[in-house]
C-alpha cells in the first residue's frame, strides 16, 4: 500500500517559529527536525508545548487555516510546502487528529474512507479498489456498510486512519491516535505503525502515552517544552533527560527513581462507607434502535456515597451508553435507573445535573463559549447560582486543572489537552454530587493528569466520582473499585486488587497488563492493596 514518492528526505524543517494571533507567546520556537523515509520519530510533552502546532505547519493547516506569524521552512520530499497545493500535500502528508469526532464527515464508512478520494477527482473504480484494500488493510472491512454515527471511539478512530491510508500518503502524521483506544486496540494500532514504517512510510507520532509506545521500538523519540525541542535521540536516552513525574515511564524506573525521595503524601477526601446508594441501575438494558443490537444488558449496579469507581473494558462494551443513562441522556429499554431515589423517567437533564455532571470524551461536544471564564461560568448561571458563588466555583476549577492565564483564551483555540481540562473544570465549577467523567486522560499529559487527578479527589464536595478509563493505571492510582464490561454486561465489579488479579478476566476485556500492575501484584502480599509506583518504592522489602 505505502507508495516511494521522491528520493529526497520526507520531512526537513529549518527553524521554524510560529505564533498564533490569538495568543501572545510563540508556539513553536526555531524548530528544526529532518525525518528519513521510513522513519517512526515519537513526540512526546506537556499538554500545549507545541506539538499540535508542529502538525498543522507540517500538514499545511498553518498558515491556510490558523492565522499566525510563520518563520522558517519546510521541505516535503524536496518541494517547499509553501508552494503546494492543498490536492498535493494531501497525497503527501495523511493526518489522524487525536479527536475523530473533529476529522469524520461521511454518515457511511464506505463515503468516508472514499471522500478524500473523490475530491482527487479518481476513477470510481479505482476509489472502491482503494477503500476495499484500505479497509482490509486494517482489518475494519466488516465496518464498510456501518453508519458513522454508530461507531465506538475506537472504531471512528480506525475509520479516520482509513481515510487518511487510503490517499497513499509518504508522510503520516499521528496526533494521540491512542487515546480512544482500549488497550488492546491500542497495541494493535502500534503494531500497525510500525508495521507502516516497516514498509517505508515515514511516521510522526506525538502520544502522552509514551510507555505504550515504546513497545513498537520507535527510532527516535523528540521531546518538547513550551515550544522547543528539549531532546532527540534515542529512546533509551528519554529517562536520563526527564522528571518521570513529567512522563510516565515504566514502573520498576519510577520505583528506582523515587525510592530516594520523600514517600507521596495522598489523602484522597472522599471515604468510602458502602451503604447510602446514590445511583442504581435496575436489570437495565438498551438497543438505540427498534430492531438493533442490545448495547447494554441486564445491568444492576449501584453507585453509593464514597465510592472512587473505575469502568474499564474495550470499545464498544457499553460503557459511554451506560453512563449517558445515568445522566439521563439515555432513558432505558427496560429496567430502571433511580437518582437519589427518584426514577430517571421522571427527571430532566437539567435536574440530573445537580446530582452528576458529567464531562464528555470530546470536548468539542461541550465547548462553545468565547472565553474559559464564561463556558467556567456557564453551567453555575443555569442552575441558579449567586454570582458569589459562580465566582469562586471558576477559580477553584481554574486552579485544580491548571488553567491559570488562560481564563480570556477561547477555548477551541486551545491544545485538545487543555480543551479536555476546561471541560473538566466547568464541571467542578457547577457542585454536582456526582463528578462523571469520560475517558479524563485523553490527551493529557502525565503531570497534568496525575495533578488534577489529585486535586479532585482530594477537594471536598463530591459524594462519588465514576470514571470511564482505558489507562490500566489511572484506576491503579485512584479507585477505590473497578467495573469491568464485556458485550454490555459487568464481567467484573470489586477493589482493584480483586478484579485486576484475575489475569484471564483482563484478557477477556482487552485490558492489557502493565508494568504498574505487575510490579502491584508482586507487592500485594505485603501491601494488601494496589499503589502508585512512587509508594511501593516505599514498601519494607519484608
Amino acid at each position: 500500500m505505502p507508495e516511494q514518492h521522491s528520493t529526497a528526505s520526507p520531512l526537513v524543517i529549518e527553524g521554524l517559529t510560529f505564533r498564533y494571533h490569538s495568543r501572545p507567546e510563540p508556539a513553536l520556537h526555531t524548530l528544526s527536525l529532518t525525518l528519513e523515509r521510513g522513519e517512526l520519530l515519537l513526540v512526546a510533552g506537556a499538554s500545549g508545548c507545541g506539538k499540535t502546532t508542529l502538525i498543522r505547519c507540517i500538514n499545511g493547516l498553518i498558515p491556510r487555516t490558523y492565522n499566525g506569524d510563520l518563520e522558517g521552512s519546510i521541505l516535503l520530499d524536496g518541494q517547499d510546502g509553501s508552494e503546494m497545493t492543498m490536492a498535493t500535500l494531501s497525497q503527501t502528508v495523511g493526518t489522524v487528529l487525536q479527536d475523530p469526532e473533529r476529522q469524520i464527515l461521511g454518515s457511511f464508512v464506505l463515503n468516508e474512507v472514499a471522500f478524500g478520494l473523490e475530491n482527487l477527482g479518481l476513477p470510481r473504480e479505482e476509489i472502491l479498489q482503494r477503500v476495499d484494500e484500505t479497509l482490509d488493510y486494517l482489518g475494519i472491512s466488516r465496518l464498510r456498510e456501518r453508519e458513522t454515527f454508530y461507531l465506538s471511539g475506537g472504531e471512528k478512530q480506525k475509520v479516520a486512519l482509513a481515510g487518511v491510508l487510503a490517499m497513499r500518503p509518504s508522510i503520516l502524521l499521528l496526533d494521540e491516535p491512542l487515546a480512544s483506544l482500549d488497550p488492546a486496540s491500542a497495541q494493535e494500532a502500534l503494531s500497525l505503525f510500525r508495521r507502516l514504517a516497516d514498509e517505508g512510510v515515514s511516521i510522526i507520532l506525538v502520544e502522552h502515552r509514551v510507555e505504550d509506545a515504546f513497545s513498537i521500538h520507535p527510532d527516535r523519540v523528540l521531546f518538547m517544552q513550551e515550544g522547543q525541542v528539549t531532546y532527540c535521540g534515542p529512546p533509551d536516552g528519554l529517562a536520563d533527560v526527564v522528571d518521570y513525574r513529567q512522563v510516565k515511564m515504566p514502573a520498576p524506573v519510577v520505583i528506582q527513581r523515587a525510592a530516594s525521595e520523600p514517600p507521596p503524601t495522598f489523602e484522597p477526601a472522599i471515604k468510602p462507607n458502602g451503604r447510602e446508594p446514590l445511583v442504581a441501575f435496575e436489570n437495565v438494558s438498551f438497543a438505540y434502535e427498534d430492531d438493533g443490537p442490545t448495547v447494554i444488558r441486564d445491568v444492576n449496579l449501584t453507585i453509593r456515597r464514597g465510592d472512587v469507581i473505575a469502568l474499564l473494558g474495550p470499545n464498544g462494551a457499553g460503557k459511554t451508553t451506560l453512563v449517558k443513562h445515568a445522566i439521563g441522556l439515555l432513558k432505558p429499554r427496560q429496567g430502571n435507573v433511580v437518582i437519589e431515589g427518584r426514577d430517571t423517567r421522571d427527571l430532566s437533564v437539567a435536574q440530573i445535573a445537580h446530582t452528576l455532571g458529567y464531562v464528555f470524551q470530546s470536548p468539542s461536544h461541550m465547548l462553545f463559549a468565547p472565553t474559559v471564564r464564561e463556558e467556567l461560568a456557564f453551567g453555575p448561571h443555569n442552575l441558579g447560582y449567586d454570582e458569589e458563588i459562580i465566582t469562586e466555583g471558576v477559580e477553584r476549577a481554574v486552579e485544580i486543572v491548571n488553567l491559570k492565564g488562560l481564563e480570556e483564551y477561547p477555548p477551541l483555540a486551545l491544545s485538545f489537552g487543555q480543551q479536555k481540562r476546561v471541560s473538566i473544570a466547568a464541571i467542578l465549577a457547577m457542585r454536582s454530587k456526582i463528578l462523571v467523567m469520560d475517558e479524563p486522560t485523553a490527551g493529557q499529559d502525565y503531570w497534568n493528569y496525575m495533578a488534577f487527578m489529585d486535586s479532585i479527589l482530594q477537594m471536598p464536595g463530591f459524594e462519588a466520582i465514576f470514571f470511564i478509563t482505558h489507562d490500566l493505571d489511572l484506576a491503579i492510582c485512584y479507585a477505590s473499585r473497578v467495573i469491568l464490561m464485556h458485550e454490555g454486561q459487568i464481567a467484573g465489579d470489586g477493589s482493584p486488587a480483586e478484579v485486576l488479579t484475575d489475569i484471564e478476566l483482563l484478557h477477556r476485556c482487552h485490558v492489557v497488563p502493565t508494568s504498574l500492575l505487575q510490579a502491584n501484584l508482586e507487592y500485594l502480599p505485603r501491601t494488601g492493596r494496589f499503589l502508585r509506583a512512587e509508594a511501593l518504592a516505599h514498601v519494607p522489602a519484608t
